[in-house]
């Protein structure tokens, strides 16, 4: 019995030491982005066995994704960029996103028929 605790605990800490790896790497990721952007914001979203999306607002309306493997790793990765975080995607957050032309023609293209680029 003893064996199995030990071989579990050396995998538990494997684990935790690719997590903080990975937190570490999104961190350094979100970083970049709040430098380039003057600043940023973020929203942590669960999408299920995949992980979590961090949806990141730059001050100038700039935005853009990260997905982390977990819930837990995404938390830790913005809790250590030190950006703002929000519960949910709406509101003053959502309308700081600005879009352009390519936006919106991906999005017409794609609810009314509009133009491709394929």
């Amino acid at each position: 019995m003893a064996e199995t605790k030990q071989v579990d605990e050396g995998t538990d800490a494997k684990r935790a030491a690719r997590a903080e790896r990975a937190a570490a790497k999104l961190a350094k990721r979100i970083s970049a982005f709040s430098k380039e952007h003057g600043g940023a914001e973020g929203q942590v979203a669960y999408i299920g066995e995949r992980g979590a999306r961090i949806v990141l607002v730059g001050e100038d309306g700039g935005w853009g994704d990260l997905v982390a493997p977990s819930y837990a790793v995404a938390e830790q990765a913005v809790e250590k960029s030190g950006i703002t975080v929000h519960e949910a995607f709406d509101g003053e957050f959502a309308a700081k996103v600005r879009t352009g032309p390519y936006e919106w023609t991906r999005m017409a293209g794609i609810q009314i028929g509009g133009p491709s680029d394929g």
